[in-house]
């Protein structure tokens, strides 16, 4: 139902110019401080698309977000303390 989604971290120059972006995908974020725009697109046309945004003069680096890869289910391998410290 849904395509694969992959996340980009695109460093630039130019923030004006950066708006173009959202025509390779779906800009999620633009950091107007540290000039970088956090960007989504479908991970079939991925390689394709960072090979066409690199080509772009604004553009400093790219960078894959790894945030779909990290591990959000968390154990508790501690012993819950806070049963000893209540009242």
């Amino acid at each position: 139902m849904f395509s694969e989604r992959m996340g980009y971290i695109v460093w630039v120059s130019d923030l004006k110019a950066a708006r173009t972006l959202e025509k390779y995908g779906t800009v999620h974020y633009m950091s107007r401080k540290m000039h970088y725009v956090v960007m989504y697109m479908n991970a079939d046309r991925a390689e394709e698309m960072v090979r066409n945004i690199g080509r772009l003069p604004f553009v400093k680096k790219i960078e894959r977000s790894y945030r779909n890869e990290i591990k959000t289910e968390y154990t508790q391998g501690v012993p819950d303390k806070t049963r000893f410290y209540s009242l």
